[in-house]
């Protein structure tokens, strides 16, 4: 059975619209969530290691206020379009559209004021809770009136991500959850002593400011073949690599399917990641830097966390031959996303 309990947890600034942010509880014997109706944000996520301890395996803060300052998506649901759009340009129907540009000369993850920084309206459901939200016509610089129902769902050991969109004209749409992870627990110096598997014969190389070059690379022989479990300092090491910011390829169908794995052997916690999605963005975070205090005060060092977030390919807009990121009134957007927690 899963428990669902709502209750305040702040109120939103004036000059970002006021407003009560609400957060919800799902709790089931396995894994404890709370998620924040401002951004769909998981708060906190407390999952058991081997001796039955539970850990928080999320970073994010404390109060309201820390989700209300810049920080780097702890734990949101980005969009309209997550990752990077080149120049924050594309064209639709014969027209082009300019995004506002955040992420060095490209668009990243919706832009100024994207899904992570909105209030949704919250639906409690049994075993879970639905969030809904209209995103205007031109918000963002994107086209058509966009209709999003962002549903979280708690079973035993697996938490569920369902993402459904409707449009008025057609627009790219690509949403994912942007959770950072540390399965030591959150605050934890660094990620080195994980374990990671990516289930993808490829990734996309990238230029100088992340953008995909077009590339369809084959993982094998490379630093990128991660089809077997991989401890992750080591393989940094080896390699002379900063980290990971790049998308894998994942095997193109409709059908959920498992896509990758990440362990914590001293703990044995682990967590399996499974979705519907053509594409999986491996981030190891590399632009954390010890500026931020998240939860009890901790500070989130260079590589304390990573993120596997189920998505479609960046810059898809832009690249005929990557998997199509647009909706067309009529239709809808449809993915799911599971991620799995258990310990051996």
């Amino acid at each position: 059975m899963t428990e669902v309990k709502r209750e305040v947890f702040g109120q939103m600034p004036r000059e970002e619209g006021g407003g009560v942010v609400e957060k919800f509880i799902l709790k089931s014997d396995n894994v404890k969530v709370e998620i924040l109706s401002l951004g769909c944000i998981i708060a906190a996520l407390e999952t058991k290691d081997r001796d039955g301890k539970f850990a928080d395996v999320v970073l994010g803060f404390d109060t309201l206020e820390g989700y209300t300052r810049k920080h780097p998506f702890f734990g949101a649901v980005v969009g309209r379009v997550a990752n990077r759009i080149a120049k924050g340009r594309f064209m639709v129907d014969g027209k082009e559209y300019q995004l506002f540009l955040n992420n060095g000369p490209n668009s990243l993850h919706g832009g100024a004021r994207g899904f992570d920084k909105v209030l949704w309206s919250p639906q409690v459901l049994p075993n879970g809770v639905c969030f809904f939200r209209l995103s205007p016509d031109g918000e963002e610089g994107y086209p058509g009136d966009l209709k999003v129902w962002v549903t979280y769902t708690l079973s035993g050991g697996e938490l569920a991500i369902n993402y459904r969109a409707q449009t008025s004209r057609t627009t790219p749409i690509n949403l994912t959850n942007h959770a950072y992870f540390n399965l030591a627990g959150q605050g934890s110096r660094d990620i080195y002593d994980h374990e990671i598997s990516i289930e993808a014969d490829s990734y996309l190389p990238v230029d100088d400011t992340k953008i995909p070059t077009g590339e369809v690379a084959a993982v094998q022989g490379t630093s990128f073949d991660l089809r077997q479990p991989v401890e992750l300092g080591e393989h940094l090491q080896k390699f002379h690599l900063d980290g990971f910011d790049h998308n894998f390829c994942l095997q193109q169908t409709q059908a959920r399917r498992l896509v990758a794995r990440a362990r914590h052997p001293p703990t044995g916690r682990a967590m399996e990641v499974h979705t519907t999605q053509p594409g999986i963005q491996f981030y190891t975070g590399n632009n954390l830097d010890g500026s931020l205090k998240g939860k009890g005060a901790v500070t989130y060092p260079k590589h304390s966390a990573f993120c596997l977030e189920t998505q479609n390919w960046p810059d898809a807009v832009n690249k005929a031959h990557f998997p199509s990121p647009l909706l067309q009134p009529g239709e809808e957007y449809n993915h799911t996303t599971w991620l799995l927690f258990d310990a051996a």
